[in-house]
């Protein structure tokens, strides 16, 4: 079996996937207040709250604290004259190569969480599909992203 890829993404990214998972904790939280609610005025059993304030708990622990702990870890790229290979997953372990041959064009983008903790993701696109390489500083995904366009074009001036 071929090595994993040599670079990892920016640590930061840790922080940027904490504060999107936050933002998603707002319906399981919004739950929870409902669950307070229907006690509070319908009378309902104390362990609907029990339960739902458990699961938000669990909820939050596992989207903030430990998943982009892990998905940070998982995450690994490297590039190559020929290819670019991508590495990801926690659970199930995704190896992907994209052949230089096959790669159509490549962006960098960037949303606000990205932008506040100077990140920005390149995606490269292929007929078939479309790759991202995550949370990467702002000069390393231009950079990459000017390098695979390069590396793309080359190979298709050679066929």
């Amino acid at each position: 079996m071929r090595q994993s890829p040599a670079n990892h993404i920016e640590k930061t990214a840790i922080s940027a996937w904490r504060w999107t998972a936050v933002l998603f904790l707002i319906i399981p939280l919004i739950l929870v207040i409902g669950s307070v609610v229907t006690y509070i005025f319908f009378s309902w059993p104390w362990w609907l709250i029990a339960i739902t304030a458990l699961l938000f708990v669990i909820d939050l622990v596992l989207s903030v604290i430990v998943v982009p702990m892990l998905r940070w870890r998982r995450w690994r790229y490297e590039v190559f004259e020929q290819e670019i290979y991508i590495q990801h997953g926690i659970l199930i372990r995704s190896r992907t190569i994209i052949p230089m041959l096959r790669v159509q064009h490549v962006d960098t983008k960037q949303g606000p969480i990205l932008k506040r903790f100077s990140l920005a993701t390149v995606t490269v696109s292929t007929a078939a599909t479309t790759h991202e390489i995550p949370a990467l500083s702002d000069e390393e995904a231009s950079d990459l992203r000017d390098r695979i366009s390069e590396l793309a074009r080359v190979d298709e001036d050679d066929v």
